[in-house]
């Protein structure tokens, strides 16, 4: 474990762990080897750390499908030339999700058990079993005696017959089935197309593996990790060794009582339970264990984000090797939570993030600030990498802006504000990181209801889970400034009891003889953990989120702003502040967060300094004790290439509408004069909020940053031709003092916005999809784009200022 000493001398400049990451999409495939170095040299040069390359559905005309071994021969290509860059290279085994394909047939694919239900009279019928699907398997069959039966006798069958014998009147007839589920991997690549596999059978994992993921991992080889992406196969309830697995596991025989999964009976919740035990364990088994052994044998780590259907528990990700969320809400129980409890339990020192999978839609409508925010909420919720939702493969010679995914942002250097993602991605390095150091303190620890969930009904035991835990219950341990794990039934058994302060169990929720016995153990167990809490490592602050972590001689805290106003930290004794943005380290005993700013805390036996400036101004800018502020007040001009004009700020471009669809950079420029350089800092001016609401088509999980800022959307500052930074987030305040001299100084400001504009007005991409709809059928529909040109605000919103010592 490291020191804090350590931490502290590489947090400027820290080591590649750590650096973000970008999920890699290729169309198609259609890819060229040119368009791969170039999209790879982007990726280094804007300082992320690798790409996760993920194989999807065609955007244009597919020129080497999946499987082929042109197609082999490019994954082995972009993984050579990401190694020579220095990029980490991680493949995902299959196209699409969740796992599947033309290999994978009737006998190896995910299947559901089908109930027909229908009432008889008293006399005896033989009812043919004549399979309505192909790959229809009949199960078993029950009678049960009047309207609503509370139970039944299985009936016998023969050569294909059911014989339901004579008996009273009214009766009622349940079949059994197991169904193909017909479901299609999802948004799959030409050539790949078929069933989603049999998550609980080992037969179909080791097909997959033989046809899919060998060959895939022997081109791509040397590589960081190989990837299982969320688990999504809808209904897949059943499997052909469901009677024998049963048997052998629960020490019953499952056939009698079958029906007790569809009717109501003194039994039925225990066999419920039992039942979805046994479909965990499967998955577990037969697919978890199958690949990670697999992928072991070459080295090779095998990552996956273990929530969904099938139903994998929480500590289902412990038969992986690292573990993967997605999903932001740091005051509740996202995916990110889930895998980030696995992690602190079994002893993972990294835990990575799906992260912008819905930011700001639609495409290119993300701005920094978005990605930041939303940065913050993952690394609240316990994890310490990141894995970007995504750069879209798009050829540079195509018409329009090319290709993007048909979610999530596009985040790539066709994005006009890229200028100013090396800056960006470099404080969320730093940030991650630091993370990666020491062990997450969590004195909370929250019970998951597995039982409860699987008597709820549902394959996603995820998603039932979390509605069974009360919101308040995470979110008045977050308010308090702490932090908490979840814990199961699994968890318990590697968890000693006397460790463990406080166990919040959801009122009313179901526990396993052993798990009752552990819980008799710890020292205080309570379904409300509002006066349990231990007290804050400092005072709490509303809307910002701490997390802790203990390093061999001390501790580290992140924290971060959550909310649009600033809030101001108050310590017991003076902390160093660490600041992600710049690298700099200060010590105070009172610090301002900015609207969705964060910051590493660090216990310090130095004085507090002097409060560094700048803090900002009131906005009607009149000047503190400490500091003059004086307006900008030009005259400024403003360029487009190299049309230069006079302008007056505020200067909004969509207000011209020569430049509603313009999405690109405009230089600001303008002179002032300083008698000195005693401390000269530019302010562009406070953000103005905006209401929850005002985007009304977004989903909840989309997030967005609620302020617009004074720059639309990102700028780079450069003072006497000298470049003294990029800003995109709160407070907007950048230190010129470097650059600055007495006498007159020339300011240059360089705004960038989104491509978002552009794509308002790109006919060419819904062509393109038109074109490929036709072609391959409709494997996706594009996202909210009819709402590009919404809400949109670029350019220099507010008259920027200066901010000198007094």
């Amino acid at each position: 474990m490291a020191s804090v000493d350590d931490v502290r001398r590489q947090f400027r400049n820290p080591p590649p762990e750590g650096r973000p990451m970008m999920r890699w999409w290729w169309f198609g495939p259609s890819v060229k080897r040119d368009e791969i170095d170039r999209e790879l040299n982007a990726m280094a040069a804007a300082g992320l750390g690798g790409t996760e390359v993920a194989f999807v559905y065609p955007m244009g005309p597919v020129t080497a499908p999946f499987g082929s071994p042109e197609f082999l021969d490019l994954v082995g290509h972009a993984s050579r030339t990401a190694r020579s860059l220095g990029l980490r290279f991680d493949v995902t085994l299959g196209s699409g999700w969740s796992y599947g394909g033309p290999h994978i047939g009737p006998e190896l694919a995910a299947r559901k058990l089908h109930w027909d239900r229908r009432e008889i009279g008293a006399e005896a019928y033989d009812v043919p079993i004549v399979p309505a699907w192909p790959g229809d398997e009949f199960v078993a069959a029950y009678v049960g005696d009047g309207n609503a039966p509370s139970s039944y006798v299985e009936v016998p069958v023969s050569d294909g017959v059911i014989h339901v014998p004579a008996g009273g009147q009214p009766r009622e007839v349940l079949i059994a089935t197991s169904r193909v589920t017909g479901q299609q991997v999802k948004r799959i690549a030409a050539g790949a197309e078929g069933h989603t596999l049999d998550h609980y059978s080992e037969a179909a994992a080791l097909e997959h593996i033989r046809c899919v993921a060998e060959p895939l991992l022997k081109a791509a080889m040397p590589v960081g990790s190989v990837f299982c992406d969320s688990l999504e196969v809808y209904g897949g309830n059943w499997t052909p060794a469901m009677f024998a697995e049963f048997a052998q596991r629960r020490g019953y025989d499952l056939r009698p009582r079958l029906y007790e999964l569809l009717v109501d009976g003194p039994g039925a919740r225990e066999l419920r339970i039992d039942f979805g035990r046994t479909l965990s364990e499967l998955y577990e088994d037969n697919f978890l264990k199958v690949f990670q052994r697999w992928a072991a044998g070459y080295g090779v780590p095998f990552r996956i984000q273990s929530y969904g259907e099938p139903p994998a528990t929480m500590s289902s990700c412990r038969h992986a090797d690292l573990f993967e969320g997605e999903g932001w809400a740091w005051k509740g129980v996202p995916e990110t939570r889930w895998a980030s409890s696995a992690a602190s339990i079994y002893g993972r020192s990294v835990v990575s993030a799906e992260v912008w999978t819905w930011v700001h839609s639609p495409s290119f409508r993300a701005t920094p600030l978005d990605l930041q925010g939303e940065a913050h909420e993952h690394f609240l919720s316990g994890v310490n990498q990141l894995v970007g939702h995504g750069w879209p493969y798009s050829p540079s010679d195509g018409p329009g802006l090319g290709w993007v995914f048909y979610a999530s942002g596009a985040l790539d250097d066709r994005n006009p504000w890229w200028p100013t993602a090396t800056a960006l991605f470099r404080s969320l390095h730093r940030l991650s990181w630091t993370l990666q150091q020491g062990t997450p303190v969590r004195p909370v620890k929250v019970y998951v209801p597995t039982s409860d969930a699987y008597v709820a009904g549902g394959l996603n035991l995820y998603r039932v889970a979390r509605r069974l835990i009360p919101a308040s219950i995470p979110a008045t341990i977050r308010e308090a400034g702490l932090d908490f794990d979840l814990i199961d039934d699994d968890a318990i058994k590697i968890l000693d009891p006397a460790d463990v302060a406080l166990v919040v169990l959801p009122e009313g929720a179901t526990t396993a003889p052993a798990t009752t016995r552990w819980l008799e153990s710890v020292r205080t167990v309570v379904t409300d953990p509002t006066d349990h809490l231990p007290a804050p490592p400092f005072p709490t602050v509303p809307d910002v989120g701490v997390v802790h972590h203990r390093l061999d001689d001390g501790d580290l805290y992140f924290v971060a702003n959550t909310s649009t106003e600033p809030r101001t930290l108050t310590f017991r004794t003076p902390l160093e502040r660490w600041n992600p943005h710049t690298g700099n380290i200060t010590t105070t005993r009172t610090t301002v967060l900015h609207p969705y700013e964060s910051a590493i805390l660090a216990p310090t036996t130095t004085a507090a300094q002097p409060t560094p400036p700048p803090q900002p101004p009131p906005p009607d800018l009149t000047a503190t004790p400490d500091h003059l502020v004086e307006a900008v007040p030009g005259p400024w001009t403003v360029a487009f290439d190299n049309n230069i004009r006079p302008v007056e700020l505020p200067h909004r471009w969509e207000d011209d509408p020569s430049r509603t669809t313009y999405s690109g950079s405009a230089t600001y420029r303008t002179g002032f004069e300083l008698e000195d350089t005693t401390t000269v800092i530019l302010d562009l001016g406070p953000a103005e909020h905006v209401a929850p609401d005002s985007e009304p088509y977004l989903p909840d999980n989309s997030y967005r940053a609620l302020i617009t800022p004074p720059i639309g959307v990102a700028a780079d500052i450069y003072l006497n031709d000298h470049h003294c930074g990029s800003l995109w987030a709160p407070p907007y305040q950048l230190d010129l003092t470097a650059a600055a001299r007495p006498g007159v100084n020339e300011l240059r400001i360089v705004v960038h916005n989104t491509a978002a504009n552009a794509l308002s007005a790109d006919q060419h991409l819904l062509d393109a999809v038109a074109e490929v709809t036709w072609q391959y059928g409709r494997r996706f529909d594009l996202q909210h784009v009819e709402h590009a040109a919404d809400y949109l605000n670029s350019g220099l919103l507010a008259v920027p200022r200066i901010l000198r010592q007094a």
